[in-house]
Formats: C-alpha cells, structure tokens, sequence
C-alpha cells in the first residue's frame, strides 16, 4: 500500500486498512480502521470535472453558489477546537476572483467554492500566482485560471492552529510545484494547502496511528441549538468527511441525516424485541459518557454491537 490509500465508499461505519506514518507498512494484514467510512478521493471530482466525471469547460460562465446551503461545522481534537466554519466565527463572504485578488497577501490561504462541488484549496504566493494540488499533481497556476469560474475567499482563519510566517508558507508550496501521483503526500487540496501553512504531519497521507480512541469530532451544525457529531481517529479522516459534506451541501447533508435516525427508529421498533431493549440499552450507554450533548452518532456502530450480541445470546440458549 506504501504511501497511496485506496479509494473507499462512504459505505457504513466498519474498519479499513490504513497506512503506517513514515509511508511504509510492516504488516500484511490491515491496522486499525476509523469507524466511520468516507467517501471517495475527491481529488478527480472537485476540479474541472463534473460529478459524472466528464470534463467541465473551464471558460464557462460563473458557477452557482449559494451561501445558504453551506453546512457550518466546527472541529475538536479532544477539548481543543482546531477548526470552525461559521456565520458567527469568520466571513463567509466570497467573491470574484479579480476582486479577490485586491485583498489576498503572499502565504494566504484561498478557498474556491462552487455548488455541488468539492471546495478547492491554494495557496496563494504573490504575482497572481497560487500553488495548490489539481488532478494529483502540485500546480502554480494564475489564481484566476485556478479559480474555473467559482467564487473564492481567504480561509487563514478556519483552522486554529500557529500559522508559519507567510516566506516560510510560501516556500513550503513552491518546493512542492511539479510532485505528482506517487510523489504526493496529500489526498486533496485543503490537506495540501493546510500543510503549507501550518506545517502539521497530521495533514499528510498517513501521518497519524489510528490506534485507540477517535480524538477528533466533527461537529455539524443542522440549527441554532441543535448539532450532530461524528467522531474519527484522524485529521485526515476528519476533513475528508468534513469536505464531502461541503460537496453535498447543507439541504443534502440535513435529508441525508434524517434518513439516518429514521434508520434507527426502525430498528428500534423491530418485531424482535430483544433487538429493540439491547439497542435502547446501548444508546441509553452511549448518551451518557462524557459527550452527553451528543446525538446519535455512530449509530451504525451501536447497531452491530447490537446485532452481535443477539447472535451471541442465540448461540448460548
């Protein structure tokens, strides 16, 4: 496997195979997993290429981008937040990118969004110029032509962590012009852009042991009082998700959510009533650590612990 992840759905709440740290993996058999799936390398769909893969014109008119269907979401690792996205902690403003260009500074970092798309990271250097990873390969394009017709803003402040000085950020995304495929230690453009500027390990493929407790949460804010929570063993992992729901949207990712807990009702409901009292005593379990603001997350998780158990209580009678 070495240094390249293999493309995985978002399919259900179950391990996979991860990678060691330092790019090289001692064993055969597969490590522990995160807990909740994410979906696919969004590095082929978010530039230039439509959802059905086929090729986006690049001198296409502006594309559509509706602020209200951003999902909001805050990050913790532990108790720290490290990330936030929302009304009342950043400007989510955006705008064209000619006039972007008359507030951007060398080391800044620029977001371009678009609806139905994977938001799209660089880093922006000076002279017009950014730096960003488009299509497995690190770019220094003309942020106008990076842009392909989406909206853009400067995101320094949506991670929290000690930003390097802008020469050291710089520097960091013009030694990386011209890596590619294997070469690339990032699955997507914010994990590359991230990087440049924070310098943390955690951004890499890999850089972190999925051994234990899942320290981040990723907290989605579905209203004003209320959230949902999904938990992961790394940054990595995290943003994956956090950017596929960036793809999806707020309107999706809410009707995706309600499908969700609709799920479990069912379940909960089952003929079987053994089924019903073990999963109502897990999530009773479950809500009472020490997150008790959390909701039903890992819901999947909870319901093959569930299932389990009635299979071992068949097996015992």
């Amino acid at each position: 496997m070495g240094n390249q992840m293999d493309k995985l759905s978002h399919l259900s709440y179950a391990e996979v195979p991860t990678v060691d740290p330092n790019g090289v993996d001692t064993e055969d058999g597969p490590r522990i997993g995160v807990s909740y799936i994410f979906s696919n390398d969004d590095d082929e769909l978010e530039d230039g290429c439509a959802v059905d893969s086929t090729d986006r014109d690049p001198n296409q008119e502006e594309k559509q981008y509706d602020q209200h269907d951003e999902v909001e979401c805050a990050v913790y690792n532990r108790d720290e937040c490290i990330y936030e996205k929302s009304a009342k902690s950043a400007n989510l403003e955006v705008y064209s990118p000619e006039n972007l260009l008359n507030k951007c500074k060398a080391g800044d970092l620029v977001e371009f969004v678009a609806t139905g798309q994977y938001p799209h990271w660089a880093v922006y250097v000076g002279d017009f110029q950014v730096v960003h990873l488009h299509r497995a390969e690190v770019k220094n394009s003309f942020l106008t032509d990076a842009s392909q017709g989406r909206r853009c803003r400067i995101v320094n402040d949506f991670y929290k962590f000690k930003a390097l000085g802008p020469d050291m950020v710089v520097q960091n995304a013009m030694e990386q012009v011209g890596l590619k495929d294997r070469e690339l230690s990032w699955r997507n453009s914010e994990c590359f852009a991230a990087w440049c500027m924070f310098g943390k390990r955690e951004f890499k493929m890999g850089g972190e042991i999925r051994i234990g407790k899942q320290p981040y949460r990723l907290k989605i804010f579905m209203s004003d009082k209320h959230s949902h929570v999904l938990e992961f063993q790394s940054l990595e992992d995290m943003v994956m998700e956090k950017r596929r729901n960036d793809h999806l949207g707020r309107t999706a990712v809410l009707q995706e959510l309600a499908t969700h807990f609709s799920r479990v009702e069912e379940i909960k409901t089952h003929p079987d009533s053994r089924v019903s009292e073990l999963l109502a005593e897990e999530l009773s379990a479950f809500k009472g650590n020490s997150y008790a603001n959390i909701s039903e997350e890992n819901v999947g998780e909870l319901i093959c612990v569930t299932l389990i158990k009635v299979c071992r209580n068949c097996t015992q009678r």
